[in-house]
């Protein structure tokens, strides 16, 4: 479907948009075991694109916009991304951007709070907003899971159903 180093593309790509710092380290810590160089890392936290392959490029570049668009990317870029890489292969992107901007929703007041902690607190935020950010995703996380398992679940059912008639 799509490469796992791929996916780290995508990652490091949604990171540098959002500014997530925990989210940076850990999968730049992730892209260095997939074989992703130095480099490479290094440019797409800076939102450069000059080493990512010519085949990736589009689906980096729809990353970038979903994260700017804080998740609702425009139809016609989705739509694109299904041309160049196919449906399954376009909602495997948008599923690994989706999860990278949950993971940013988490890891940017982790990463205030930590540096808070540190005696460095963010400009603009707020021990409130920190620790409410952290304990709200506590309850969100697990709901959304479970929201994700039933969806799939009935969603296999009716096609499952379907099929048979």
């Amino acid at each position: 479907m799509v490469d796992s180093a791929f996916i780290e593309r995508l990652m490091l790509a949604v990171t540098e948009v959002n500014g997530c710092a925990v989210c940076s380290y850990a999968h730049t810590r992730m892209a260095l075991k997939e074989g992703l160089s130095e480099q490479e890392i290094a440019d797409l936290l800076n939102g450069d694109t000059t080493h990512v392959l010519p085949e990736e490029a589009k689906g980096i570049v729809f990353a970038q916009h979903v994260a700017d668009t804080v998740g609702r990317p425009d139809r016609e870029a989705y739509r694109s991304i299904e041309v160049q890489y196919g449906k399954e292969r376009a909602q495997a992107i948008l599923a690994a951007t989706q999860v990278i901007l949950v993971g940013n929703l988490f890891g940017i007041p982790y990463s205030a709070l930590l540096s808070r902690l540190r005696g460095e607190p963010y400009r603009g935020s707020s021990l409130w907003y920190e620790l409410s950010m952290l304990l709200w995703g506590g309850f969100c996380i697990p709901c959304s899971l479970l929201h994700a398992l039933v969806r799939t679940v009935g969603r296999t059912v009716v096609q499952g159903g379907a099929t048979r008639s």
